[in-house]
């Protein structure tokens, strides 16, 4: 029975790779609203049976696949102010993913994947980020929220450009903006609290 369980589950592990894999294909070539359930079954050879066994739609297959790529990711915040930074050790925000991962390119440059991006990430980082925020700083809950979706759109917008420009320098892009973020935030910490480190999520 144990041994039935598992052969299931590394079925339905390698159906939903497999259904994940051609909708990111599919959306090299074409805008997602464009991207039918019809048209993912046919590429990915599975049937429509098969696909609704395990996604309601094409929606629920792109926020599978967010999910996956915002794995072990950080917020902004975690990032700039990580003290390790020469070393290597420091936490890495969703950009590095991207860059890292060609196969997530193709989500960034559709605009209209971008505002499910920026939900995706508020679920997972706002809370955590705007609480920080506010017991380190003066700003209320709209100001602080208001400066993380203020970044969040920013790293986003710059992404897609460093991507359609093919930048082949993106970290040295990403530590500027890094420096600016840091100065930023910074100006609004409580002078006797900026050396306080945001605690391990």
């Amino acid at each position: 029975m144990a041994e039935k369980s598992k052969k299931e589950d590394r079925r339905t592990r390698y159906t939903r790779r497999v259904i994940k894999d051609t909708l990111l294909h599919l959306l090299s070539a074409k805008e997602f609203p464009q991207i039918t359930v019809t048209e993912l079954c046919r590429l990915a050879d599975i049937n429509r049976g098969t696909f609704y066994l395990h996604y309601y739609d094409t929606a629920d297959v792109l926020d599978d696949i967010l999910d996956d790529m915002l794995k072990e990711t950080t917020s902004v915040i975690d990032h700039v102010f990580c003290p390790n930074h020469s070393s290597g050790n420091c936490s890495y925000p969703f950009c590095d993913r991207l860059h890292n991962s060609t196969q997530y390119q193709a989500l960034f440059l559709d605009d209209t994947i971008s505002s499910r991006i920026i939900e995706k990430m508020a679920e997972t980082t706002k809370e955590d980020y705007v609480t920080w925020l506010m017991s380190h700083s003066l700003l209320t809950f709209e100001e602080a929220e208001a400066v993380f979706y203020f970044q969040m759109n920013g790293c986003l917008s710059i992404n897609k450009v460093m991507l359609r420009n093919h930048c082949r320098d993106w970290k040295q892009i990403q530590h500027t903006i890094d420096q600016f973020i840091r100065a930023g935030i910074e100006s609004f910490l409580i002078k006797d609290q900026r050396n306080e480190q945001m605690p391990e999520s």
